[in-house]
């Protein structure tokens, strides 16, 4: 008998967003995981405290981007993905790293900072649409199109006019 993976809990909330729905999945007492979701996923009213505490956490940063996020984040991810997180949260609002000087600092690969930044659980905490290929925006969340760039897009716009 194959052993499969649990599948992933319920969204707690599906919050609207500027950019369009954005999941949260908790798990006890911490956030397990955000989502950028398509534009046609229906919206859910969070159904616990701690997704009210998200919910409004993002509003308090739509209306100031240095909002300093207070969240219970589950341990997640292996220890080079949390050293790639780190790093990601280190890039200032309105400004741009790349996956290459990120991955110098590292010493790692810009390849293996894209794959940390793709698996990325907490994106807008862990803000990975600061990081950008050299050639251009690069991708974002696993995708190069889309709603999922679209958002990549938004995202940079919003914190360049604070």
């Amino acid at each position: 008998m194959a052993v499969r993976d649990a599948p992933p809990p319920a969204f707690a909330a599906v919050i609207p967003m500027p950019f369009g729905p954005f999941g949260v999945r908790t798990r006890g007492e911490t956030v397990d995981e955000l989502v950028f979701l398509p534009p046609d996923t229906p919206l859910l009213a969070p159904a616990s405290p701690l997704a009210q505490q998200v919910a409004a956490e993002l509003a308090a940063w739509l209306e100031d981007p240095d909002h300093v996020f207070e969240l219970p984040l589950a341990a997640r991810g292996t220890p080079f993905q949390r050293r790639v997180w780190a790093a990601i949260a280190a890039v200032p609002r309105g400004r741009c790293a790349t996956y290459g000087a990120l991955a110098q600092g590292l010493s790692s690969a810009p390849r293996a900072v894209g794959q940390a930044c793709g698996a990325n659980p907490f994106p807008l905490v862990v803000p990975c649409h600061r990081i950008v290929s050299a050639a251009g925006i690069g991708g974002f969340a696993g995708a190069t199109g889309g709603h999922l760039l679209d958002a990549k897009r938004w995202l940079l716009a919003f914190e360049a006019v604070r």
